[in-house]
């Protein structure tokens, strides 16, 4: 059996505060959590902050004068501050809550995308992209005339960067990129993606989804025009995501929606707008969401995103170790765990992924199974689905061994 902690954290204390490992599912089988790159478990404090601002003071932000309205808008204003610490924005003027990371990708899509794209100028992204990013530039350049292009992915499961420098021109107006794959799982060069799209005047636009919950991040380090990530893959609730945007570009941006709270000022002929991040956060934001994921920030911090990192690549780099034992499971990605994040995605010969899934399921364990919002990158591989298995602080090598007799009950069945 594997060690239950890795140095860094204390993963049997961690696993006491989040209360829904301690169920069981099937017929009995203990609660074995490997899909976190869908969605994260939540600890009791992020739970309890949820349920404090509903019990104590639930409150409409912005619009009332009375103390539980006052205190609801402190707490939703300094969420964004909480944010914007936690990535090293330079303030909560550039941190606009969304529902997702799908919702930031289409916010810069149609402010930006619509109004500055037409025919001629060219959007370049990866083969390696989710659907949030594939499908929502696809369709604007549909809408305006702008041509998409993918940089390709290696056989070893990385970015062509020679052909990354090849097809990034002088014509590339906005250059859209996974940070880390939530398929392959590799980690891609980042902040040199950045520099390539600015060294020939293009925007940059990181998709953190998988980045965020699992690694420090510095979008001032990286340069990032854009970045954006969800809450409920690190620790927080569901409901509510983060676009990063530079002050100056959100400034010059028109809004995506429109409603209340996002004006200044209306009359029958006209609107002017409201400050940032404001402007881009119409009608009754998920101002218990927000509450939330300060929270979660509050409890990764505590923990050290330094260590996070650590523990993941560990069971990583225990999961391939175990898997690579075997000639009968292909895995798709790089192969060493510092290039990768904390997620597996693999086939067994003969089974199909969803049957596996099916099995691991009778184990108690949870895997994801399917083509992961990414069919495109699913072609390429040569298949039509894989089963992913994503860690998170509160895993232990124990589970990966767990994972791995339930994929030797699939290998059994099926033989």
């Amino acid at each position: 059996m594997g060690l239950h902690q890795s140095d860094a954290l204390d993963v049997e204390r961690i696993r006491e505060e989040f209360p829904i490992l301690d169920r069981e599912v099937g017929d009995g089988q203990p609660l074995v959590y490997l899909d976190n790159g869908a969605t994260t478990q939540k600890p009791d404090r992020v739970i309890d902050a949820i349920a404090d601002y509903y019990r104590t003071y639930n409150a409409n932000v912005h619009r009332g004068i009375h103390q539980l309205s006052q205190e609801a808008s402190i707490a939703y204003e300094e969420a964004h501050d909480a944010v914007a610490e936690f990535v090293g924005a330079d303030g909560r003027e550039e941190i606009v809550f969304t529902k997702n990371t799908t919702e930031a990708e289409n916010l810069v899509a149609y402010a930006w995308g619509l109004n500055e794209l037409g025919p001629g100028d060219e959007v370049v992204l990866t083969e390696m992209e989710h659907h949030a990013s594939l499908v929502t530039w696809q369709q604007i350049g549909e809408k305006t005339g702008a041509d998409v292009k993918f940089i390709p992915v290696t056989d070893d499961g990385r970015l062509d960067m020679d052909a990354a420098a090849e097809l990034v021109t002088d014509d590339t107006e906005m250059l859209s990129v996974v940070h880390v794959s939530n398929t392959l799982g590799t980690v891609n060069p980042a902040a040199d993606l950045v520099d390539l799209a600015h060294d020939h005047g293009a925007y940059a636009f990181l998709d953190g989804a998988q980045a965020v919950p699992t690694r420090p991040v510095d979008v001032n380090d990286l340069g990032a025009d854009f970045y954006a990530f969800s809450g409920h893959k690190m620790a927080g609730p569901t409901g509510i995501g983060v676009l990063y945007g530079k002050q100056e570009l959100l400034e010059e941006m028109e809004p995506y929606l429109y409603g209340g709270d996002m004006i200044r000022k209306v009359t029958f002929e006209e609107t002017t707008w409201n400050d940032l991040p404001w402007k881009f956060e119409a009608g009754t934001p998920n101002i218990a969401q927000a509450v939330g994921l300060a929270e979660a920030i509050e409890y990764l911090e505590e923990l050290g995103m330094e260590s996070v990192q650590r523990h993941e690549e560990r069971l990583a780099e225990y999961a391939l170790d175990r898997m690579a034992e075997f000639d009968d499971i292909e895995i798709y990605g790089p192969t060493e765990p510092t290039d990768r994040g904390g997620l597996v995605a693999f086939n067994l010969d003969g089974v199909h992924a969803h049957d596996l899934a099916s099995i691991m399921n009778d184990h108690g364990v949870a895997i994801r199974a399917g083509d992961h919002c990414t069919q495109p990158l699913h072609d390429k591989l040569g298949v039509a689905a894989s089963a992913r298995a994503s860690f998170y602080v509160y895993n232990t090598t124990d589970e990966i061994d767990a994972l791995l007799e339930a994929v030797d009950d699939a290998r059994q069945l099926f033989a």
